[in-house]
């Protein structure tokens, strides 16, 4: 609910009370603290779809581990682009996360990310040769310096012992090692930056809210429709600037906006499952995210982990994710999401994406019809004395892979994040799934000057940036020094240096 009465005409609108709209609202706030912000979420708390701990991976996605980030095409090159990139978006993330523990906008850094190791570990001789082949080139980069390669079998044990007791003596393993990985719980991270946030003068939140339609004025405000869920009561407002960061919810709402930017951008709904550990002593004896690599034949994020997370304090052991289908776009969403979201200009690429992903809709399936069983087998593959008794399936929550057009394919599905902005800067709307959470510092930073562009002009905006952020607008993973700088600067204020 709102703290106060709300003005009639905000500067800044925010749908969606998550990570990304959170980040938003502390960028424009440190940036512009003259602005006034509206934040409207359907729910009663927030951080509570996908950005909840429960329904995000949170391992703090730095490429580590991941080995989706780092593809090998059919000769057997392995392309890192993507792994450079993300780990220097997450560390723009850890340095906008301790200017704001250094400012106590966030008071204990250790109820939102913790120090946990990252591991690869494959097995096989063609898989050891490929991530031999990834750590050779990934260990030539700072941002990567330090990573451990290796094929000792007792090396391995210590490292993650209930992975490798009762593994066969004659499978070739191996396994990269970065110490300096995180889990991060951007559930809690988001409801400390909207607590932060919603006290800030000119600052409103409304839970229970949700945004009905949104229409582009002639003076290029934007009217915006919202009913308070609890009493049916609508309102509306105008504002000169718009965020969708909505979830699953988004693709809807920036419909409603009638942007040519929009036109045709669909969404296919993958859902998930996590096995959680109820063994404490099992979950002692792990403290590691260890990363696999998916099955031939699997989409990207079906990628399997035996994952550490700390959650409201506790340590808890997950290992997925199991995949699933559902129409719904959210995990409090409606069956009629995805028919809803087939409009005329995007049914195309919905049907040619479909076409050209038939091995997706096929995995689905068979996820979907999984048994207990079915998934006690997966788990064993990593955890190879595991007993069903000791694991609970969890539902996890929904994500909405972008669907786009594409003049060779017709239609393209996207496994990432996309950033929609309309071409006067007006209103900006993020679709897609992971890594978003992750780099959302970055995704927000490269908003902000497309949507601001007269003040991103001026040098207090930019000298602002630079308290904020030190490394903005440098290349990370070009010096050494730099990140040597930056990480000894954000594992010091953000408690990473220190044993739990």
């Amino acid at each position: 609910m709102a703290k106060r009465q709300p003005s009639q005409n905000p500067d800044v609108v925010l749908i969606g009370a998550g990570i990304m709209s959170a980040t938003l609202g502390i960028l424009i706030k440190e940036l512009m603290p003259e602005k006034t912000i509206e934040i409207y979420e359907r729910l009663d708390r927030p951080g509570s779809e996908s950005s909840d701990a429960w329904n995000n991976a949170g391992t703090g996605h730095s490429s580590f581990c991941e080995l989706n980030y780092t593809p090998a095409n059919s000769k057997g090159n392995i392309d890192i682009t993507k792994a450079l990139r993300i780990a220097e978006s997450f560390e723009v993330s850890k340095e906008l996360w301790a200017y704001l523990v250094e400012k106590k906008c966030l008071t204990n850094p250790r109820d939102f990310i913790t120090p946990v190791p990252h591991y690869s570990m494959v097995w096989g001789d063609t898989n050891v040769a490929y991530l031999k082949k990834r750590h050779d080139l990934m260990s030539r980069n700072p941002l990567f310096r330090g990573m451990t390669y290796t094929e000792d079998r007792d090396l391995m044990n210590e490292w993650f012992p209930i992975v490798m007791r009762g593994r066969k003596k004659d499978q070739p393993v191996a396994a990269t090692r970065m110490e300096i990985g995180t889990d991060v719980n951007f559930g809690s991270l988001t409801r400390s930056l909207i607590d932060y946030l919603k006290n800030q003068p000119g600052v409103t939140l409304h839970l229970e809210h949700e945004v009905q339609d949104l229409d582009q004025e002639d003076d290029l405000t934007w009217r915006i429709e919202v009913e308070n869920l609890k009493t049916e009561e609508k309102r509306k407002l105008h504002a000169p600037f718009v965020f969708i960061g909505a979830g699953g919810a988004s693709l809807h709402l920036l419909d409603k906006t009638n942007i040519e930017e929009a036109s045709g951008y669909g969404g296919f709904p993958v859902g998930g499952q996590w096995l959680k550990c109820l063994n404490e002593e099992l979950i002692a004896k792990h403290y590691a995210k260890v990363y696999g690599k998916a099955s031939v034949g699997s989409p990207p994020m079906s990628v399997p982990h035996v994952d550490t997370r700390t959650i409201d304090g506790k340590r808890e052991l997950l290992f997925g994710p199991f995949a699933g289908f559902s129409t719904k776009f959210l995990k409090n969403g409606s069956y009629f999401d995805l028919p809803k979201s087939v409009q005329l200009d995007n049914v195309l690429p919905m049907i040619y994406a479909g076409l050209n992903n038939v091995p997706l809709t096929k995995y689905l399936i068979e996820q979907v019809r999984q048994s207990p069983e079915d998934r006690l087998a997966a788990l064993r593959e990593y955890v190879p004395y595991a007993k069903m008794d000791d694991w609970e399936l969890l539902d996890a929550g929904q994500r909405v892979q972008v669907i786009r057009k594409d003049a060779v394919e017709g239609g393209v599905l996207e496994f990432g994040t996309e950033v929609v902005v309309r071409l006067d800067g007006s209103i900006a709307a993020l679709l897609g799934a992971s890594p978003g959470a992750s780099t959302a510092a970055s995704i927000m930073l490269g908003i902000l000057p497309k949507c601001f562009r007269s003040e991103s002009q001026l040098p207090v905006w930019k000298n602002k940036l630079k308290e904020m952020v030190p490394s903005y607008r440098q290349f990370l993973r070009e010096s050494d020094d730099l990140v040597q700088a930056t990480r000894a600067r954000t594992h010091r204020t953000l408690q990473l240096d220190q044993p739990l």
